[in-house]
């Protein structure tokens, strides 16, 4: 909400969150119950004309621009060795701590999470479902499609159940500057609704 209040750009964006990352950190709960879950989030961030993954593990992070194509994020980090930008120390802390040999290319998601980069896109789960049903429609995705995705429950990408999906939204940004954006929110806590 900040990257939106502070920067007109999608990397201005991105350049806010980097820098309310680095000095104030992240962490909070996750739930509104009692047992403690967090996580690391991760964002899409999207203007007219282009639109950045951004990644993060407690203070460090990885982002990359999106060049086409589609792209999805889900409870996991996604981004592996195509890394436009990063914290400045983020290979170096990766190193010291003996999760990277700085021989090998270096693999945000693998070095960071200890996911099988390789099995993402394959191993069912958020993630590769939301990846399957974005490229089921490459080329032809609508905001009724987006919509139509959102809402899937047996992919997972509609949680129900211990975790449950509380909103959704889908953007339309014509790169014609004189097309209005327009924005749907879900009104309720279950985008199936």
């Amino acid at each position: 909400r900040l990257g939106l209040e502070r920067a007109d750009t999608a990397e201005k964006a991105l350049t806010v969150i980097v820098d309310l990352l680095e000095k104030y950190g992240q962490g909070g709960n996750c739930m509104e119950s009692h047992m403690t879950f967090t996580y690391h989030n991760s964002f899409l961030i999207a203007d007219r004309k282009e639109a950045w993954v951004l990644e993060t593990s407690g203070k460090y992070w990885a982002a990359e621009k999106v060049e086409g194509g589609v792209r999805n994020i889900s409870n996991q980090l996604s981004i592996t060795t195509k890394i436009d930008r990063e914290h400045p120390k983020l290979k170096e802390y990766a190193k010291t701590n003996g999760w990277w040999d700085g021989e090998k290319e270096f693999d945000f998601a693998a070095t960071y999470s200890y996911v099988n980069t390789a099995r993402m896109t394959t191993t069912r789960g958020r993630y590769c479902e939301g990846y399957k049903l974005l490229n089921k429609h490459k080329g032809s995705i609508t905001s009724e499609i987006m919509m139509e995705i959102l809402r899937d429950k047996e992919s997972g990408i509609n949680m129900e159940g211990g975790f449950m999906t509380t909103g959704s939204m889908v953007s339309v940004l014509p790169q014609q500057p004189n097309m209005p954006c327009i924005h749907y929110f879900t009104g309720t806590p279950d985008p199936a609704r």
